[in-house]
């Protein structure tokens, strides 16, 4: 008994297969046809956005939105909307449940 390879891709596994058009994968012809795998297009963030946030001052504000999901949490806010406001020199994140959530609670 041969020995099976490891850790092949997959187009190393399959290698040229085509598959025949019958009744039963007719539908699925484009498909078939179209083996290639969808390409996502990477969001590029804004310019200020990785001006302004560091590597540590992200996991400081994560660290905090989390802290403020478990608190809504222990609440029974389970959909929630993040407020962004400015006052002065602060900018205030503040955890609003959402418009489904408000209409639950009525």
């Amino acid at each position: 008994m041969a020995k099976i390879p490891k850790n092949l891709s997959d187009t190393a596994m399959i290698g040229n297969y085509k598959e025949n058009i019958t009744f039963e994968n007719e539908n699925f012809e484009d498909e078939i046809s179209t083996s290639q795998p969808m390409k996502v297009a990477k969001k590029s963030s804004p310019a200020y956005a990785s001006e302004f946030f560091t590597p540590e001052l992200q996991e400081k504000v994560g660290k905090a939105l989390l802290e403020l999901k478990l608190a809504l949490y222990r609440e029974g806010i389970v959909d929630f909307d993040i407020k962004v406001t400015s006052q002065d020199k602060q900018i205030i994140l503040t955890g609003v449940p959402s418009k489904a959530e408000k209409k639950k609670l009525r």
